[in-house]
């Protein structure tokens, strides 16, 4: 079980929608980091890489599942 240093909400880490990275800054002028890979397989831990600390990421997972899409939709737009 981790200790955490802070639970952070994800609508509060920076994004980069092109490395699909979301980072957060650490009290030690580092960044927290996670992909959004991570997030689509459950992951909620970010880490610095520059000293011991570790957040709790909060996010609804639902909005990061992998693979879950509504083709039903899709594919009566195409028939129509």
């Amino acid at each position: 079980m981790a200790v955490f240093h802070d639970e952070v909400e994800i609508e509060d880490f920076r994004s980069d929608e092109d490395s699909q990275w979301y980072v957060y800054l650490c009290p030690y002028g580092d960044n927290f980091s996670i992909t959004k890979e991570d997030l689509e397989n459950g992951e909620d831990m970010a880490k610095c890489p520059s000293c011991s600390l570790i957040i709790k990421v909060i996010y609804d997972k639902d909005q990061f599942m992998c693979g879950e899409k509504n083709t039903s939709t899709f594919h009566q737009q195409r028939i129509s």
